[in-house]
């Protein structure tokens, strides 16, 4: 490089740094053009989601109201769509409650002195697969407060979740568990949102997923579903036994509950829904038991501080324990189709309940529950075995009826039948009315012992669980119709019938096809009942003993020799021939002329 150049390029380096120096902003230049950058930044934000931009000083704005900012950025709830996952607990003797800042909802519940069939602490639901939180209309936008995170605040055993909108605008959910209780108080506070929430209706939502409890997946799946009440109506339920969605638009709704075998978590609202909707899967994943959904419409009047307030129920499904809670919580229990439930409810639970305070093995309790039925039921019993009786002694009499009648006219045979029954002051049917009467009761307690909580964990002899059937012999494998094991106390119950089905019909003379059907029924339940529960088979066995056992006692107190003479005087009697006809005896003797001048 030459001199000259040299020169140069040295001059022209002294008039930038020169011009650098003497012409650079001064501060209060440089604070104007950074608020001219922030507006236009700021307008341009605004424009995006719908806003105008404020024509005003914006250096102020951004001091004054930074919610503005975080909602013109975010959009709603813009401070609380971000945050960590922190949890906050209530306990109290009964319940441990686990509450999660995200979405502000009950996470999981323990219920406290249960616990599975397999030892473990019994948890409800846990996680994620429980969701609970409402759906809001703010702002143009759905916004569901699931997805939220909230600031906890924990006082004595109470915690308040509060996600806030702005500057004295936010919503809170207020937790109370109260001590020995099984429900927990939920308030729902909407503050400051009148201008916010649009509609007049906030939608609830819960969806949760039950896990298993008991040893039979299949048992829990049988007694499981969503139950709800109307205000004005009575408890019902959707479908056990398949995926159902039910609309609810009857009336405003006071509760409905997610119910499994022996467990609830129920909710209650104290201002009731004005209409919602449930819904029901079964799941295929091994461990649970049903997908519960719950869809409900709370009304919304626009004030600056709307309250509801509501109670959730979580624990046993004991009836006692349900129908202290209220609201008619207790029909959850399966008792039965009518008259069974009435039965199960006004005299077999009570007297359960009398036996159960002296504090006696279950199994013992059964035992007496058993004979005080047959006992009151023995009038019956008795009636029905002298007619039977009856029908044995007048059977060589039939016998001859029938040899000269011949088979082929059954009309005529049936027509001298009634003749000799009516001769001989016999009623056919005199065995199986007494038997009708005995089997609504004897049906209800295929509801009763299913449905009993009492009887969970409760051991007998080799029946670890009365409430759960008893593995004799597992298959490993699922057989079709007897399953992948065989109950010992269901094997018991069915031989015990085969035996009775026996004695009756020597009792009763049976022939032909009669004398055969009576032994497929017993084989039959053995496939049905072997997954019940021990506790029902337990009593269907002692219940076949007992009346055994009263059979073999009234046999030896009637005497078929006296019955032959007493029916030799009754047909000797002219005078019973002009006895006026029963309707039903007329009907009956109607019916058989017909039939044989058809034939002719």
């Amino acid at each position: 490089m030459d001199r000259n150049t040299f020169t140069g390029l040295f001059l022209i380096m002294i008039i930038l740094a020169g011009s650098f120096y003497f012409l650079r902003p001064n501060e209060a230049e440089v604070k104007r053009e950074q608020a001219r950058v922030d507006s236009t930044n700021r307008a341009d934000s605004l424009k995006k989601i719908g806003a105008n931009p404020i024509q005003k000083d914006t250096t102020k704005t951004a001091a004054v109201n930074p919610v503005v900012d975080s909602l013109a950025l975010k959009g709603p709830f813009g401070t609380a769509l971000t945050g960590t996952e922190s949890n906050a607990t209530l306990e109290n003797e009964n319940l441990l409650i686990t509450l999660s800042n995200k979405g502000g909802r009950i996470s999981s519940v323990q219920i406290k002195g249960q616990k599975t069939y397999a030892g473990k602490p019994l948890i409800l639901f846990d996680g994620n697969q429980n969701k609970f939180g409402l759906n809001l209309n703010a702002a143009g936008k759905i916004i569901n407060t699931n997805d939220l995170y909230f600031t906890p605040t924990k006082t004595a055993n109470m915690v308040s979740m509060r996600a806030n909108y702005g500057s004295n605008a936010y919503i809170e959910y207020v937790y109370d568990l109260k001590a020995l209780s099984n429900k927990v108080n939920f308030k729902i506070n909407l503050v400051g949102l009148q201008q916010v929430i649009a509609g007049n209706t906030v939608g609830l939502n819960w969806q949760t997923t039950l896990l298993q409890q008991e040893k039979s997946i299949e048992s829990e799946h049988r007694y499981s579903a969503p139950y709800y009440k109307y205000v004005d109506g009575d408890v019902d339920h959707l479908s056990v036994s398949k995926d159902e969605k039910e609309e609810l638009t009857k009336g405003k709704i006071q509760w409905f509950s997610f119910k499994q075998h022996f467990f609830s978590a129920s909710l209650i609202a104290k201002q009731p829904f004005e209409k919602g909707s449930l819904e029901v899967k079964i799941p295929t994943a091994p461990g649970l038991v049903k997908y519960y959904d719950a869809n409900m419409q709370l009304p919304y009047a626009h004030t600056a501080d709307q309250a509801y307030e509501m109670e959730f129920y979580f624990g046993t499904n004991k009836f006692s324990a349900l129908k202290d809670q209220g609201y008619d919580l207790e029909k959850q229990v399966d008792l039965g189709y009518w008259p069974l439930k009435y039965i199960n409810r006004f005299i077999v639970l009570p007297v359960f309940n009398f036996l159960n305070n002296f504090g006696w093995n279950f199994g013992l309790i059964i035992l007496v529950l058993t004979i005080l039925l047959k006992v009151a039921l023995s009038p019956l019993t008795y009636k029905s075995y002298l007619s039977m009786a009856k029908m044995r002694v007048l059977k060589p009499e039939m016998d001859e009826i029938k040899a000269k009648v011949g088979e082929d006219n059954p009309t005529l045979v049936q027509q001298e039948y009634l003749k000799l029954y009516k001769k001989a002051g016999v009623n056919p049917l005199g065995g199986c009315l007494p038997m009708v009467l005995q089997l609504p009761l004897v049906m209800a307690f295929f509801f009763f012992f299913p449905n009993l909580f009492e009887l969970r964990g409760e051991s007998f002899l080799w029946m670890k669980d009365l409430s759960t059937y008893d593995e004799f012999i597992k298959f490993g494998v699922k057989l079709p119709f007897i399953g992948d094991h065989l109950s010992l106390m269901c094997v018991l119950m069915t031989i015990s019938t085969l035996i009775m089905t026996y004695f009756n019909n020597q009792t009763s003379g049976a022939t032909g096809q009669m004398k055969y059907i009576g032994y497929v029924m017993p084989v039959i339940f053995l496939g049905v009942l072997n997954s019940y529960p021990a506790g029902l088979n337990y009593y269907y066995f002692l219940a076949n003993l007992m009346t055994f056992g009263q059979q073999i006692l009234i046999r030896r107190m009637v005497d078929d020799d006296k019955i032959h003479a007493l029916i030799q005087q009754n047909k000797a009697r002219p005078a019973d021939e002009k006895k006026k006809k029963s309707k039903f005896q007329q009907r009956l003797d109607d019916y058989m002329r017909q039939q044989q001048q058809a034939k002719k």
